[in-house]
């Protein structure tokens, strides 16, 4: 059934056109992604479909009562709020419900008031509601979902949101989102400033959840575990639609590309033949032939039906994006071990002098041509770590030795290098001043930036703008230890793949932070997680690790591994597998007892729900009886009282 329909959308901003015709519906409980490079226009329809921007034609027609609710990319909020506010607002609907069923269960108390029937309908169907939308279960809910965002409830709650950081205010905004259980869900970049925990969360989350979604991401991990149908918005208008996931989507676009191509090639082919036969035979004898194909060509060309009702016409040279064209490799060669760590105290000294320890390094080794991954929660000093490597802050204690014959270039997650009043031109020649403009020119547009792009202040770009010249800068200085800090962060997919074709041809070292798994399945092939003040060292990429964990935990797995290409092991580097701190047996004890109580209340929980709904099916249908209604009204309060108090213990257990 169809809630959403998308009517022959276009957009324009001036003389700029941005797309046209964008048609489509969607049926409920449909998980829809919209990709595309950056500047399709995906976040400017997200908009549209939203009500936040009109469509300069076209139409938005969602169902008669559908709620919809919107994410935008930077979360704005009074500065006065508070993430418990903020989390109170999203579910106002919930609490107006609660009051209004108090309220009648005080008037249906007097069962001779002669609207008493009237009130006992609504409140059977209010008690539905109410329970259907989880508002017995309202602060379970909320602790739920700050947590799984990363947010201590206790202790941000009572915090104003002015007082978090971008990336905060966005997890904010997105559980606020949740919690007001909209029909359909609008996400744009809903993975941005997650870290890896958050982001599985999420997924797990939508997973579950029985609405329907339209989100706009380049997280193609993401999108395979989330979504069951794509489209693609490119060249200004709806160029694909495919069920599916990422990895469908992929292979169906190749496929399609591939049948496109081929009929266009054996149609220039026959066009071809049709000229050279009309060149040849047009004065001859055989002239009355010729004529027959020179009818045939025009009819291509102007487009003809025939008596079948099959119309034949000239085919356009398929569209094809363009792409980066990245080219790196190591200036020279180092020596076997790149970087050498002897007990590195990493942190940060505050103004007052004290330091700040966020994790220690034991002794460990970076070796030659080892491409690692550096994982860990946000906060855990995973880029602190890199900027000790690279002089930008002092160690703590202890030291990091940089090897024999090491160049190290640096991509900074915020692109501090860059000078933001120069050109585009200027950055090129700032890091390489030798560099002619035709040789800059020519360079720069194998990162898409030509014509009078060179000439544009970096201060004006967008992320994925500077984010490409970035890339540039990494090219032309050479290395041969990349340290990169979120390079996959404001790219699209296509700068994305290109990026791990480069780097998977790269013959130097390589040590990263990202929190894109399919990028770490397809270009580490070590993994250093950061986590509780330590760093473990994992022989493997992403879904190597995770396959681990669950293995290691004994627990069915969770996470659905998208096929993406791995990178290749290095070869002579020592292995070490993740290992966990050895547990006493009086912690192996109380271990088994949580899990016996956690086992035991929540089977507690789920008699005592059932007896609450049985109550509640009786409260709302034709019961008559005042001292039955009475008695059930008492019964049904003794429970949730029963109910609130395990609710507590096992959120104690598993907290």
């Amino acid at each position: 059934m169809s809630i959403l329909q998308i009517q022959n959308v276009s957009k324009y901003y001036g003389a700029e056109h941005i797309f046209t015709g964008i048609g489509f519906n969607v049926s409920r409980g449909e998980r829809l992604a919209i990709v595309g490079v950056n500047g399709a226009g995906k976040s400017t329809l997200l908009r549209i479909i939203a009500n936040e921007e009109t469509p300069s034609t076209g139409a938005i027609s969602p169902a008669r009562g559908i709620r919809m609710a919107y994410l935008t990319q930077e979360a704005r909020f009074d500065e006065h709020q508070t993430l418990r506010g903020l989390c109170d607002e999203a579910l106002q609907s919930l609490y107006h419900m609660r009051t209004e069923i108090s309220e009648l269960e005080v008037a249906i108390a007097d069962a001779t008031n002669p609207e008493w029937n009237a009130r006992m309908d609504r409140y059977g169907e209010l008690l539905s509601r109410f329970e259907h939308a989880g508002g017995y279960d309202i602060e379970r809910t909320i602790a739920r979902i700050l947590e799984g965002l990363g947010f201590d409830p206790d202790y941000h709650g009572p915090l104003r949101l002015a007082q978090f950081s971008g990336g905060m205010k966005t997890r904010a905004a997105l559980a606020a989102i949740l919690l007001s259980s909209p029909d359909i869900l609008l996400l744009d970049e809903p993975t941005n400033h997650l870290d890896l925990a958050a982001l599985e969360w999420l997924e797990r989350f939508l997973k579950q959840w029985d609405g329907t979604l339209i989100v706009v991401s380049h997280d193609r991990y993401f999108l395979d575990r989330v979504t069951n149908r794509t489209i693609e918005i490119a060249f200004g208008r709806l160029d694909g639609d495919y069920p599916g996931g990422y990895m469908k989507y992929q292979q169906l676009k190749a496929e399609r590309m591939e049948l496109m191509w081929k009929q266009y090639q054996a149609q220039q082919e026959e066009v071809g033949r049709l000229e050279a036969f009309i060149r040849r035979y047009k004065n001859s004898t055989l002239s009355t032939q010729a004529r027959g194909r020179e009818r045939r060509l025009e009819r291509l060309k102007e487009g003809w039906q025939g008596g079948s009702g099959k119309t034949e016409a000239l085919m356009s040279r398929p569209d094809q994006q363009r792409k980066l064209s990245l080219a790196m490799q190591a200036s020279q060669r180092g020596g076997d071990i790149v970087f050498q760590f002897e007990r590195l105290g990493v942190g940060y000294v505050l103004p007052n002098s004290e330091h700040i320890t966020l994790f220690t390094v034991p002794e460990l080794q970076l070796y030659r041509q080892q491409r690692v991954a550096l994982m860990g929660p946000n906060g855990a000093g995973k880029t602190t770590l890199l900027r000790t490597m690279v002089g930008e802050l002092p160690p703590l204690r202890g030291n990091a030795r940089l090897g024999s014959n090491v160049q190290i270039n640096y991509y900074a997650q915020s692109h501090e290098g860059l000078t933001m009043s120069n050109s585009i031109l200027d950055e090129m020649r700032r890091v390489r001043p030798t560099l002619k403009e035709a040789e800059a020119r020519t360079f720069l547009g194998r990162f898409l930036f030509s014509g009078d792009d060179v000439f544009k202040r970096i201060g004006d770009l967008s992320g994925g703008e500077r984010g490409r010249v970035a890339l540039a800068q990494l090219t032309l200085i050479g290395g041969n230890l990349l340290i990169l800090d979120e390079p996959t962060n404001h790219l699209d997919i296509g700068a994305r793949e290109a990026l791990e074709d480069v780097l998977n041809e790269y013959d130097g070292t390589l040590l990263f932070v990202s929190h894109d798994r399919y990028f770490i399945d397809a270009v580490a092939d070590t993994l250093w997680i950061v986590d509780e003040g330590k760093i473990t060292v994992f022989d493997g990429n992403y879904s190597e690790y995770r396959e681990h964990i669950e293995q290691r935990d004994k627990k069915p797995t969770t996470l659905a591994t998208p096929n993406v290409p791995k990178a290749t092991p290095t070869p002579n580097k020592p292995t070490a597998q993740l290992q966990g701190p050895p547990q006493t047996k009086e912690q192996e004890r109380e271990s088994r007892r949580r899990q016996r109580r956690g086992e035991q209340l929540e089977q507690e929980i789920a008699q005592l729900e059932a007896e609450r709904q049985a109550i509640t099916t009786a409260l709302s249908g034709h019961e008559t009886d005042p001292k039955r209604i009475a008695a059930l009204s008492a019964q049904y309060s003794e429970l949730e009282q029963k109910l609130q108090i395990r609710y507590d213990e096992w959120a104690a257990l598993v907290g």
